[in-house]
């Protein structure tokens, strides 16, 4: 492997560092964060330890250059997903290479990005850039973008203005310029009890169940033949899907309870607001015939998690910056949720783009990145290091 297609040595020491710590969602970040936080202060960044209400994990906000607006701002999150289940080759949390595969829990999602920022960090602290570099290292974005929504206020009180922030969730590096929000929904069934023997005269809660999941299928085919759609994703329309259904004591018994695990995942012009409406009005045609009867029958619905999803145009100048940064001006959409919908929320202009390859080895045993890839990524941040230095950008060629 060449100089120019190797990571720098650096990377590859923090990553194996950083896949030592097993920071999978359930557990806690705070060693991992002490590691981040002493490597930056030392570098010479000023820190920001954000932590969650439990005081068992911690989000970490870092800032390397003036206060004043502008900059750029690199965005990873610090969990990974349980390897429990899962049949492994290899130790989950701890680096081994084989050829030009580097193995490992969090490798592609996604401390393989981490170890390049806080790489850069080094470099960057001998001779501090002219325009600011800022670091976000987040916590519970495995379980649904918890960590970054806790951390949101704290972040907002620093006041920081970057102009342009890269969350480095694998796309192979290629810039992804948009991904679906997303709504969790929980859906609790309760009929009434009684002798199986007797069944029609009590409510069956699977039944209500089962007719509330043939109304999210109608609700699926509505978004399928409907006129939102966008062909950058590999499902061009808005999705429902039911994921967990539990209810029932025992065959002898009718169920008085049922509950059901779904979700949407939308697309900008299908807003959660209008999937909760035509759901309810499902919910209101199953339960009409029982209330009509005097039943005890009930569908209460509870919102579980949600998150935003992003978009940005395709010729907009940050998309532009990074195609350029990154070398790949092919821009992409994402199946899959990120924390990019929340730093655009507050007008930063955002895209995706990091090493590794999510549908490929993303939350899979023997999870890999490329050195080809990490390379890549170290790239970029040279490059984003020379474009934030106004002397080393009259010498950047792109």
């Amino acid at each position: 492997m060449t100089k120019t297609t190797a990571p720098h040595p650096a990377t590859l020491e923090l990553l194996e560092r950083l896949i030592s710590f097993p920071t999978v969602s359930a557990d806690s970040n705070l060693d991992l964060i002490d590691f981040v936080e002493r490597h930056l202060t030392e570098a010479g960044f000023r820190t920001h330890r954000l932590p969650d209400p439990s005081g068992r994990k911690a989000g970490l906000m870092a800032r390397l250059g003036s206060d004043g607006p502008g900059g750029v701002m690199l965005s990873a999150h610090s969990d990974v997903v349980p390897v429990e289940g899962q049949n492994w080759i290899r130790p989950p949390f701890r680096l081994t290479r084989d050829s030009d595969r580097l193995y490992g829990r969090g490798t592609t999602d996604m401390k393989g990005y981490l170890a390049s920022m806080l790489s850069l960090a080094i470099r960057a602290a001998k001779t501090p850039p002219e325009r600011p570099l800022m670091l976000a290292i987040s916590y519970d974005e495995e379980v649904g973008c918890v960590g970054i929504r806790q951390m949101l206020p704290g972040y907002e009180a620093l006041g920081w203005q970057p102009e342009l922030c890269i969350v480095g969730e694998p796309t192979a590096m290629r810039p992804a310029i948009g991904h679906k929000g997303k709504i969790a929904l929980q859906a609790t069934c309760r009929g009434t009890a009684g002798h199986s023997s007797l069944a029609p005269r009590y409510v069956n809660a699977l039944h209500l169940a089962a007719e509330f999941i043939t109304a999210l299928r109608r609700l699926q085919d509505h978004y399928a033949h409907s006129a939102a759609r966008d062909p950058g994703y590999d499902v061009p329309y808005s999705t429902v899907h039911a994921g967990r259904m539990q209810g029932g004591t025992a065959l002898n018994i009718v169920p008085d309870h049922a509950r059901i695990e779904f979700e949407l995942r939308h697309l900008p012009g299908d807003t959660q607001e209008d999937f909760l409406t035509r759901l309810r009005q499902e919910t209101d045609r199953i339960l009409r015939p029982f209330r009509a009867q005097g039943a005890a029958a009930e569908i209460a619905i509870e919102r579980t998690n949600a998150y935003p999803g992003f978009q940005i145009a395709p010729d907009h100048e940050a998309a532009r910056r990074v195609a350029v940064l990154s070398g790949a001006h092919e821009t992409i959409k994402v199946a899959y949720g990120t924390e990019a919908g929340y730093f655009a929320q507050l007008g930063i202009p955002t895209l995706v783009c990091g090493p590794g390859d999510m549908e490929g080895q993303g939350h899979k045993p023997d999870e890999y990145v490329t050195m080809a890839q990490l390379a890549s990524c170290d790239r970029m941040m040279d490059r984003l290091l020379m474009q934030l230095d106004a002397s080393r950008s009259a010498r950047y060629a792109g």
